[in-house]
């Protein structure tokens, strides 16, 4: 991904981002999160605990600021954050934050997350 492409999508709504995780995550097989012995968490304005996941590395990169300077961009097979990270979090209550930036972010149910990446991947 050259800078152009990462500064336009960077700038986008958070619709339009988490249209772009969808289709990207789905078209390389892989989530990307934040770890640093643990993954990256935030809590949204009702004390649910949120995990941040992103579509490509660059993104994850660009988040790990302030409390998450210390993580690292880490991989996720796409299939094992289906079948086991999002049924996990689901019985935790844990919600997924999808492509957040320093500015905002998408908090999306997980049965929506899940119908819209099995939409995608029917695609394929």
């Amino acid at each position: 991904m050259n800078q152009k492409e990462f500064e336009s999508v960077i700038k986008q709504p958070a619709k339009i981002r988490y249209e772009y995780f969808i289709k990207k995550v789905v078209d390389y097989e892989e989530v990307w999160g934040l770890f640093d012995g643990g993954w990256a968490t935030a809590q949204d304005d009702d004390g649910i605990m949120l995990i941040p996941f992103f579509p490509k590395k660059d993104f994850a990169e660009y988040c790990a600021v302030n409390g998450w300077r210390n993580f690292k961009a880490k991989s996720i097979d796409l299939y094992d954050f289906i079948d086991k990270w999002l049924v996990g979090m689901k019985k935790d209550g844990v919600k997924p934050s999808i492509f957040p930036t320093n500015q905002d972010a998408v908090k999306v149910e997980i049965d929506p997350l899940l119908r819209d990446l099995n939409n995608q991947l029917e695609n394929y």
